[in-house]
């Protein structure tokens, strides 16, 4: 037993630092791994400008390998770190660590697939693991109970505006003539969805004075249906704070067996798997 402790203790140093953030090391490696993020997204961005990617290739290509042994050397530690790595391995952000890694490795393999390095720009939704930083733990938290909350009226909404796009559509394809562009009902829908949305392409356009005053109508409706899901969010989110005052609030520490986050401040077990804290 004795002989394991070095190892446990290895690991759950590791673990610390590469999951939790509310130690100096663990805010360190988070914001590290913020950098690292934004930089590879800026090298994906400036590798598809033709121009740029010429003169400056091999200088992208030896920034890019050293970011992408960093995120290899992370998910394997993150793999190493803890008891079930197939949680992690399975789990949402296991998965777009590996489909961000891969690509580079890929293309020197496969003819042809350098086009999937731009899924390197996924990085970017690691960004939202990182911001598990307690300052804005709680108000993650309640902006996710919000939408959960709201889903169903935001459903119900949108439901709505897609009965008023082919309600709207199919009168504007019999109101107008085939030369305003209105030469089908799917169309006219898709005009009817852009000025609802206040898009406005210009694609299309009626030409007619009734079909213009239905446009003017679409219009206007369109400026106050934006407002509606904002609305609804608020509200819920409103809800939502008035609710967790009072509450024990949620820390950033996270299991070492199963990686599950989101731990009250008194728990001493998962709440998932029941491993000790």
């Amino acid at each position: 037993m004795k002989e394991r402790k070095p190892n446990a203790n290895w690991r759950g140093r590791l673990h610390e630092i590469i999951y939790e953030a509310d130690t100096p090391l663990g805010k360190a490696f988070d914001l590290l791994l913020f950098a690292l993020i934004i930089l590879s997204v800026v090298l994906v961005m400036l590798e598809s400008v033709k121009s740029f990617d010429i003169k400056y290739h091999r200088q992208l290509l030896i920034f890019e390998w050293i970011v992408t042994i960093f995120f290899t050397i992370e998910y394997i530690a993150r793999i190493v770190a803890i008891k079930k790595p197939w949680k992690y391995i399975l789990s949402f952000y296991g998965i777009i660590d590996f489909i961000s890694t891969i690509p580079l490795y890929i293309s020197y393999f496969f003819v042809g697939s350098q086009v999937l390095l731009a899924v390197r720009a996924l990085r970017l939704l690691r960004i939202f693991r990182i911001l598990k930083l307690v300052k804005f733990l709680g108000e993650a938290s309640q902006l996710k109970k919000a939408l959960k909350a709201s889903r169903a009226k935001i459903a119900v909404f949108i439901y709505t505006v897609l009965i008023l796009s082919v309600i709207m559509g199919t009168i504007m394809y019999w109101v107008e003539s085939d030369a305003s562009g209105f030469t089908s009902i799917p169309r006219s829908i898709y005009w009817a969805i852009v000025t609802l949305t206040t898009v406005g392409y210009g694609d299309i356009a009626p030409q007619t004075s009734l079909g213009q005053f239905i446009a003017t109508m679409v219009m206007i409706l369109g400026y106050g249906i934006i407002a509606v899901p904002t609305g609804i969010v608020t509200s819920e989110f409103t809800k939502q704070g008035l609710s967790e005052k009072g509450k024990i609030h949620l820390n950033t520490q996270s299991c070492p067996s199963c990686a599950v986050e989101d731990h009250r401040d008194d728990a001493t077990h998962c709440f998932n798997c029941g491993s000790k804290l």
